[in-house]
């Protein structure tokens, strides 16, 4: 029987290869969590949609146990998994109008036609199709396409719904929006989501938890803002949103600081996160709206010259590309809230932050 108390799905040492060499998925252990928005995030071949096949029983695993709700579904058949599935290109049925193509699901598990009804009418208006239901595919917009999938995996009250890049061909207003629309659905349904994308503000925005892949492996599992503010290492750091990356040499190191040698150009002052000890290699992680630009002189333990190379105006901040360190990237987000800066390309002036905002990681 199913404890409640345990989690909803496991991976077990779950591995993946195709050729029997090359390792897909390394050693998965992973816990989802009954009612839990987990989205599995991470570039193209880094074993996220590979690990949402296996899931969904289109891929078995090499070795490793997958459990569904306490029971072991590595050998389970697809359609005896009592999961909704909803992919990038929909998959609808183009002869078949919005609402037969909800009711196929239903349909093949000998629902009765009255409760058929009724679900139909409460999952169209759920997804805000109820005028549609007699239109085909080809007469519907992407994002009423994406709507109607999403219905059809929803309609039958699965156990489990997993989302391969759903949001993928909509374009990025829309996108937006259907983000919000599944998360709110999410929210109101309280069933389990497992959720695949290369996109990191789909990630931040709509998930509970995040696990962010890279080559076959989960390099961080957290909630979005633990992601973005506490990067376990320097591909998380890299891929989470926009990161100033400075390398250098440890040359002072104690449990709650450390002092980091830049080629000669500064020294600066760091958390020390992941890091081998003194006198060894890092790469500094440093968010760029944690960087201010002409601090008051010994208001912040790190402050150093830049010269302005670029400015960017995007609405609410304007972004700033500077030489700092030696480094003619760095990037410093200034806000607009009172004001556009008055800086011009060319200009040299101080910038500081803290070190607890400067966080040093393995090598990169």
């Amino acid at each position: 029987m199913a404890n409640s108390n345990n989690p909803f799905v496991t991976f077990a040492d779950v591995q993946k290869t195709y050729d029997g060499e090359v390792l897909v998925v390394k050693n998965l252990n992973l816990s989802i969590e009954r009612g839990e928005f987990l989205t599995l995030l991470g570039p193209s071949g880094s074993g996220k949609t590979t690990t949402l096949m296996m899931l969904a029983g289109f891929e078995v695993p090499t070795h490793g146990r997958i459990e569904l709700d306490g029971q072991r579904i590595n050998d389970l058949a697809p359609h005896k998994r009592n999961i909704g599935m909803v992919f990038q290109n929909y998959a609808l049925f183009p002869h078949m109008t919005v609402e037969e193509n909800v009711a196929f699901p239903l349909e093949v598990r000998n629902v009765p036609k009255d409760e058929i009804t009724k679900r139909l009418d409460r999952v169209l208006e759920m997804v805000q199709l109820p005028k549609m239901r007699k239109r085909r595919p080809a007469q519907l917009s992407g994002g009423q396409q994406q709507r109607v999938a999403l219905a059809r995996a929803l309609v039958f009250d699965p156990k489990l719904v997993l989302m391969d890049e759903p949001l993928g061909a909509l374009d990025k207003q829309l996108r937006e929006h259907m983000q919000l629309e599944i998360k709110h659905i999410h929210e109101k349904l309280g069933v389990t989501i497992v959720y695949v994308t290369h996109d990191q503000t789909e990630a931040l925005t709509m998930s509970d938890r995040v696990a962010v892949f890279s080559d076959g492996v989960i390099q961080q599992l957290a909630k979005p803002n633990d992601l973005y503010e506490r990067p376990e290492n320097s591909f998380v750091a890299q891929f989470i949103g926009e990161n100033n990356r400075l390398n250098g040499k440890i040359t002072a190191l104690n449990g709650s600081a450390c002092t980091v040698d830049i080629a000669g150009q500064g020294q600066v002052r760091a958390l020390p996160v992941r890091v081998e000890g003194m006198g060894t290699q890092t790469t500094l992680s440093l968010r760029p709206e944690r960087v201010r630009i002409s601090p008051t002189e010994g208001s912040y333990a790190n402050q150093f010259d830049a010269e302005v190379k670029e400015l960017i105006y995007l609405g609410d901040h304007t972004r700033c590309r500077m030489s700092v360190l030696g480094n003619n990237d760095f990037v410093v987000k200034v806000p607009n809230a009172e004001g556009v800066p008055s800086l011009k390309p060319g200009a040299r002036i101080k910038i500081g932050w803290k070190p607890e905002d400067c966080r040093a990681l393995d090598a990169f």
